[in-house]
């Protein structure tokens, strides 16, 4: 029963590592393509990301990581304020 359990441990954490991971970022500051594809360029240049998308109507930006990659919080607020954006609020969703 034990190794069992085990075993089921180690492959659901090894598992939740193969994912990629979705995360979106509520942000202030974006009004123009220009916002956009500025935020576009900063996380494609992220060995992390896989993808990202901006919608500036909604003000979120979605970062798609690759597999078994992930962007810690505050590197995803450093970019974001050093790129002259304030960040609302980060949801992560596997």
């Amino acid at each position: 029963m034990h190794k069992n359990l085990l075993v089921l441990i180690i492959t659901v954490g090894l598992s939740a590592a193969v994912f990629a991971e979705t995360i979106t970022v509520a942000v202030t500051g974006t009004a123009c393509a220009l916002c956009e594809r500025g935020i576009e360029k900063t996380f494609r240049a992220q060995p992390e990301v896989k993808t990202v998308d901006v919608d500036l109507e909604n003000k979120v930006v979605t970062v798609t990581t690759k597999r078994g990659r992930t962007l810690d919080d505050s590197k995803i607020i450093q970019l974001l304020k050093n790129s002259g954006y304030s960040v609302t609020a980060i949801k992560r969703a596997r």
